[in-house]
Formats: C-alpha cells, sequence, structure tokens
C-alpha cells in the first residue's frame, strides 16, 4: 500500500541525504575510509537524483517520481548491505543498514504521483502550458 505523499517524500529525501552523507561525522565512525565515503557518496548521490527528480520539490524535473523510487529501493538494498559487500562491517554497520532498509521501505510505500499535480492546458494559439514547466508549441 502506497501512503506517503510525494511531498513528504521530498523533504525527507533531502533531509535523509544531509543526515547520512553527516553521519560519519555525528555518530563518529568517519575514518576516510570505505564506511565514511559510502556514507558521502550515497548522502551526495540522494540529493542529486532528488534535485533532478519530477516531483514537488525537485528543481530539474526529468527523472519519473517511478524512476526515483526505484532508485531508492535498489540503491537502499545496496547501502543495507554495504559494510559486509565494501568489507567495514566489523568497524560500522547499523547506520548503513538502517539508512538504507529505510530507502527500501519509503521507495515501496510513497505514492508514484505527485496529489496536486496540476493538468497541462492548452492556450488559444495551441501552446501546451504546464504550470510546473515552460511553454511548448503543440504545432511543429
Amino acid at each position: 500500500m502506497r501512503f506517503i505523499p510525494t511531498r513528504v517524500h521530498g523533504v525527507i529525501d533531502y533531509l535523509w541525504g544531509v543526515l547520512f552523507a553527516s553521519s560519519p561525522w555525528l555518530f563518529g565512525y568517519g575514518r576516510g575510509g570505505a564506511e565514511t565515503w559510502v556514507a558521502v557518496a550515497f548522502g551526495a548521490g540522494a540529493i542529486l537524483y532528488s534535485l533532478l527528480t519530477d516531483y514537488e520539490v525537485g528543481v530539474f524535473r526529468v527523472l519519473s517520481m517511478r524512476a526515483h523510487l526505484v532508485l531508492d529501493v535498489l540503491g537502499g538494498a545496496v547501502l543495507a548491505a554495504s559494510p559486509w559487500l565494501f568489507g567495514f562491517a566489523d568497524l560500522v554497520r547499523a547506520p548503513h543498514l538502517g539508512f538504507g532498509l529505510f530507502s527500501v521501505v519509503a521507495g515501496l510505500i510513497t505514492e508514484t504521483v505527485p496529489r496536486k499535480h496540476a493538468p497541462a492546458r492548452t492556450t488559444e494559439g495551441g501552446t501546451l502550458v504546464h504550470p510546473d514547466r515552460e511553454r511548448r508549441d503543440l504545432h511543429p
């Protein structure tokens, strides 16, 4: 069942990215190895693809919400397994496992279409006007 609105998911995306990217220093496990750089890369990556997602808090809106959620689920699974994949499970595993599982669950329970996605309309001159995008001519 998908019940998390895309707007809420989007806000969480940015918070998740900043918190996870800074988690090596917040939680005291940042030693400059894979444990640190996996967190920084996944956090920064989440912020980047959130900026590119076609939802209420996206900036460039080139990535569909469905594709975003697939990235959340697949990336979360890799992140949850990363302590064992990259060999730092003996040093730290809880943040990577927790953030990864959170990402998987969030990707599975978030709606795939923004609730208040305003429909496009056409002007008299045949120009398609979408409230979130630039004008596009319908006639070649």
